[in-house]
């Protein structure tokens, strides 16, 4: 069977606009099932396992801005860590988009989710031939928001009959800690277009052109 895996993750929330929560992104990973990903994927178990993480799960968020269990963790520890996820999305067959919206021009939770699903759906329909050549599509998704849950099989199911929802922990698949990754990395994009980079940030990346260079630029390669 030909089958299309769908990785989805979110940042932001369904909230008021916040100058810490501009945005509301939502990440696709597109990845053929019959494109075998091991060689890659114990690549980087193994880089971790070196580093001294084994069987760690990546957060994007958190090592850039040194929380949660990055808190007591070096500068050059955390690029360390972040570049092999880098690496690894560099180096493996993967299609993706991403979703954004600017919360300031959003009155209310409602208005979010129609515009969040109007994108998803054109998007969609814009790449019908691609998404109906495929027997198969299993969307993984951790269920972290209902509105993000019910949206997504709102659109699906209107416009396929193919599709199978799994709800997944972001422990168990790499592919869904790049698409945390992604979220990260567009979230940091719009902040970087509009000059609203945090100091942390800035010092994480060391400049906006070898961010654009070693990050934004591999990154776009992938886009579907």
């Amino acid at each position: 069977m030909n089958e299309l895996s769908i990785f989805i993750d979110e940042s932001g929330d369904f909230g008021r606009y916040d100058y810490h929560s501009p945005y509301y992104i939502i990440s696709m990973i597109m990845h053929d099932q019959s494109i075998d990903l091991s060689p890659e994927l114990n690549k980087l178990n193994i880089r971790l396992t070196q580093m001294g993480y084994p069987h760690h799960c990546i957060h994007s968020g958190p090592i850039i801005r040194q929380e949660d269990e990055y808190h007591f963790i070096s500068l050059s520890e955390r690029q360390k860590i972040f570049k092999t996820l880098i690496s690894f999305l560099r180096n493996i067959d993967f299609k993706f988009t991403t979703f954004y919206i600017d919360k300031k021009q959003i009155a209310d939770k409602q208005s979010l989710s129609i515009k969040l699903s109007n994108q998803i759906s054109t998007y969609i329909k814009s790449n019908y031939s691609f998404f109906l050549s495929y027997d198969a599509i299993k969307i993984y998704y951790d269920n972290g928001q209902i509105e993000v849950s019910k949206l997504l099989a709102t659109v699906f199911y209107s416009l396929m009959d193919n599709v199978e929802f799994r709800k997944v922990m972001p422990t168990e698949y790499r592919l869904f800690q790049v698409a945390d990754l992604i979220c990260t990395l567009k979230l940091i994009e719009l902040k970087m277009n509009n000059h609203t980079l945090s100091k942390s940030e800035l010092l994480f990346f060391q400049n906006e052109r070898t961010l654009k260079k070693n990050y934004l630029k591999p990154l776009n390669l992938k886009k579907l």
